[in-house]
């Protein structure tokens, strides 16, 4: 009984706050369905690495030594050592992905770049407001709503935010049906969301879809080397969908691979989230900047659709709300897109077209988070 209170009276009020984030996490997790495979295991996992004297973490035991636990050990081997993790999933991100509405409508490749703009918005604010460039970098990665892209620059960076930064990257890719409707109907009126765009895909053969991840993947690589992981894997897994050859990998990838990849990588990730690092005022501001983040690469894209208008006939123009599907929370935000459309007009179809600005979106991520890296390890190594 006496360990009990000893152990009992050990918590901090920071380790409090930590429980109090953990079941708001798994709650949203199982009552909200908002990315339940990322936050339950995340929220658990918090709970788990704020217990006094927790076995999850290492310790050191009076006539024992030096213990190893188990997260920890994941997270110095899954993350810190290797970003094996976050770089594997991907290969099940790729397998998932039709590549086919982008093929047939390359214009929706313009999409997927303009709308990274808040990256590089937040970034420049991050650093105005004191945060060192390794973690402004990391910072402004949150928007786009790529958690293991986020998690990876952030650890490659060698950010000591990477739990917020991680919590803040999930959090708003479950959020982008609260979240990005209203940034939207921000900058558009009602007769730019109802204007039509008849879908008349072009064939995209069988040669096209298997050359397109192998070409990518030499651009990437020449125009941001340090995306080629990011990337390299992203096409990799979406070729084993598209050989034709190697269907039973395929789906081994898109389920058993892509399901337990994510199931370790949130719990894993819940090492950085121990009281003493995360409750700060740092981690809400995180949180703020990742929302200004998330926010303006949806109004970029947007705005980007409603310049190009400009330029186009009155038969060829685009609905701006295109633009917002260009992020990387695939398929999320084009089902997004579909759903105010239909809204605005119930015989309004904008859903393929969307799905190739956020396939595109999801390339463009990777490789802003390339550039990124490329960047910023020059600027700091000057």
């Amino acid at each position: 009984m006496d360990f009990l209170v000893e152990g009992i009276m050990s918590i901090t009020w920071q380790q409090l706050i930590m429980y109090g984030v953990g079941i708001l996490l798994i709650y949203l997790a199982i009552c909200k369905d908002f990315e339940p495979a990322l936050l339950l295991p995340m929220g658990f996992g918090a709970i788990l690495v704020n217990l006094p004297s927790s076995g999850v973490i290492n310790q050191t035991l009076e006539g024992v030594g030096e213990t190893q636990g188990i997260i920890q050990w994941l997270f110095e081997v899954g993350i810190e050592a290797s970003e094996a993790l976050p770089i594997l999933l991907f290969i099940g991100i790729g397998a998932m992905i039709d590549f086919g509405p982008l093929l047939s409508n390359p214009l929706m490749f313009l999409f997927g770049a303009a709308a990274q703009f808040g990256i590089f918005l937040t970034i420049v604010i991050a650093v105005l407001l004191g945060f060192d460039l390794r973690d402004a970098a990391s910072i402004g990665m949150i928007g786009a709503a790529d958690g293991p892209t986020s998690i990876l620059v952030s650890q490659i960076l060698n950010s000591q935010y990477v739990g917020a930064i991680a919590v803040a990257a999930y959090s708003y890719m479950a959020l982008v049906p609260l979240v990005q409707p209203i940034a939207i109907k921000a900058v558009t009126t009602k007769k730019e969301r109802m204007i039509r765009m008849p879908y008349n895909p072009k064939s995209v053969t069988k040669k096209t879809r298997i050359f397109f991840p192998i070409i990518v993947t030499f651009i990437a690589g020449l125009v941001a080397p340090q995306s080629v992981a990011l990337v390299g894997f992203l096409m990799f897994g979406n070729l084993l969908r598209e050989c034709g050859v190697l269907n039973t990998l395929s789906d081994t990838a898109q389920n058993i691979l892509s399901n337990l990849i994510t199931l370790l990588l949130g719990i894993t990730i819940a090492f950085s989230m121990r009281a003493e690092e995360f409750v700060s005022i740092q981690t809400l501001m995180i949180m703020g900047l990742g929302l200004v983040a998330f926010v303006f690469d949806t109004i970029g894209g947007v705005l980007f659709a409603k310049i190009l208008n400009l330029f186009l006939k009155k038969d060829k123009k685009v609905n701006p709300m295109i633009g917002a599907a260009g992020i990387s929370a695939f398929p999320m935000s084009a089902r997004v897109v579909q759903k105010l459309a239909i809204k605005e007009d119930p015989t309004n179809h904008l859903l393929m077209h969307a799905i190739g600005a956020n396939v595109s979106g999801q390339i463009a991520s990777v490789v802003a988070g390339g550039v990124i890296l490329s960047v910023v390890s020059q600027i700091l190594a000057r």
